[in-house]
């Protein structure tokens, strides 16, 4: 089984690590890895995955919408999200799926966070789609720093929410980043976490970011990308195998 990451950055990712302890602890012969490209280069790569050179993908940013438009037939979740996380083949073809929003869905559970709460979701990407659609039923808000593409995004993913201007913060909600900032080790603005009801944080690297820090150092219940990713992770690989997802090599993988 051959399996790829394609992103841009792709260099500081742990799915290779994850994915590739996943199908050793599953018996699987394959390989995982990460190729850097631009959209030629997924594009390239989804003709892989049609063909059948490659067994299937994960996307990441900045190319997952791309990845949507470039498939040939998508989920239903992947269709409202308008986003592409996972590519599998199937039947000849380049299929898409986007595990991101049952993998927020199982980060909220496992934190705790109530069903009632407000979501502010920060970005205006392919994450921040996924986000929507998982916490669609709750009352959301959501900020970007061009509130056109926020306003363009809720009306895409058919999400009946309220457009914030970034940098606002909203008392008791819960908020998830879908935005790049704290990779390099920038914070959120100022009150963002401050008055959250919880944080979950997407972007993840060497260190914890700023905003995770915060939140930990609040009390708030706190997760960071690499749960998310982990959760994410685990759908992806159900998806190209038949068996389930061996969470806890995983998990020691991710350390």
């Amino acid at each position: 089984m051959k399996l790829v990451l394609l992103g841009d950055p792709v260099e500081h990712s742990r799915s290779p690590a994850i994915q590739n302890a996943a199908l050793g602890a599953a018996g699987i012969v394959g390989s995982y890895e990460a190729r850097r490209v631009d959209r030629a280069g997924l594009a390239s790569a989804i003709d892989e995955i049609r063909y059948g050179g490659l067994d299937g993908a994960n996307v990441t940013m900045p190319h997952k919408e791309s990845a949507f438009a470039l498939v040939d037939r998508v989920s239903e979740i992947a269709l409202r999200a308008g986003a592409v996380n996972t590519v599998i083949h199937r039947d000849g073809m380049a299929a898409g799926d986007n595990t991101d929003v049952s993998g927020l869905l199982r980060v909220s559970d496992d934190l705790g966070l109530g069903e009632t709460d407000a979501v502010l979701v920060l970005g205006s990407g392919g994450a921040a789609a996924a986000a929507l659609v998982a916490f669609a039923d709750r009352r959301i808000l959501i900020s970007a720093r061009s509130g056109d593409r926020a306003g363009t995004l809720l009306h895409r993913t058919r999400v009946d929410g309220e457009v914030v201007e970034w940098g606002n913060a909203i008392q008791g909600a819960v908020v998830v980043n879908a935005t790049p900032l704290g990779m390099a080790g920038e914070p959120l603005p100022d009150g963002i976490v401050e008055r959250a009801a919880g944080l979950i944080d997407l972007p993840y690297g060497d260190q914890r970011t700023p905003s995770v820090v915060s939140g930990f150092a609040l009390g708030l219940p706190v997760a960071d990308g690499r749960e998310v990713l982990l959760a994410q992770a685990a759908a992806s690989f159900e998806l190209w195998t038949p068996v389930a997802a061996p969470i806890e090599a995983m998990r020691a993988a991710l350390s």
